[in-house]
């Protein structure tokens, strides 16, 4: 998508002619970041090369653009000693019994990630500080099922910057969550990714304006006071 900024990209039918909104501020006491779902099992290779071809330009997203920018969010939050968690897809069964329906369905989201198997952890560059928050979930959204709500209202939040995969299922079941419980959302969208491109232009101009605001890396990071 064009370079724009965060007040006219991303603008669904809804909102074309929406007045351009005020410059956004985020208190870092009151700000945290959460990265959702960026985990081993999405940056794997297929064994199956015609797999491997369909999934090469989402990859080639994650390891040129997304994880680099989660980094810098990750970085920088961490620099302001801002709160950051984690989201992550992990059954506590091994035989993930407990799992959601939309992870026991057949097809891609049919996900037997068992907490502490290797392709459930988040990836290494990525890991986790020993102090931050990680949360496991069975179902698409960090908010269902976990207590990520009272934890962020506990830790005084009021804003949540959101990263990660996938942008069109648990990154905007996350989004569409936060929102209805009040919290202020900006997503990064150059710190997401989907399946394919178009699938992430269109969640991205679905959620933006009602759910969150839709904004790069660098306004994101612009907006934190």
């Amino acid at each position: 998508m064009a370079q724009e900024s965060w007040k006219t990209a991303y603008r669904s039918f809804y909102y074309e002619h929406a007045p351009h909104p005020d410059d956004l501020e985020l208190a870092a006491s009151k700000t945290a970041l959460l990265v959702i779902d960026v985990q081993n099992t999405y940056l794997t290779e297929s064994q199956d090369l015609a797999e491997r071809r369909r999934w090469a330009p989402f990859m080639a997203r994650m390891h040129e653009k997304v994880i680099p920018n989660i980094q810098r969010l990750i970085d920088a939050c961490r620099k302001k000693g801002m709160n950051i968690l984690f989201a992550r897809i992990a059954c506590q069964t091994p035989d993930g019994r407990e799992r959601s329906l939309s992870q026991r369905k057949p097809g891609f989201n049919n996900l037997l990630l068992p907490k502490d198997e290797w392709e459930s952890q988040i990836i290494d560059v990525l890991a986790p500080n020993p102090d931050e928050i990680v949360v496991l979930k069975t179902t698409d959204s960090a908010l269902t099922g976990t207590n990520l709500r009272l934890m962020l209202h506990n830790l005084g939040t009021q804003h949540v910057i959101c990263a990660g995969i996938f942008t069109d299922q648990c990154v905007s079941s996350t989004v569409r969550s936060l929102a209805d419980e009040s919290f202020d959302v900006v997503v990064a969208h150059d710190a997401c990714a989907a399946a394919t491109e178009e699938l992430h232009d269109n969640e991205l101009k679905t959620i933006n304006w009602i759910y969150c605001q839709v904004a790069s890396t660098e306004e994101t990071l612009g907006f934190i006071r």
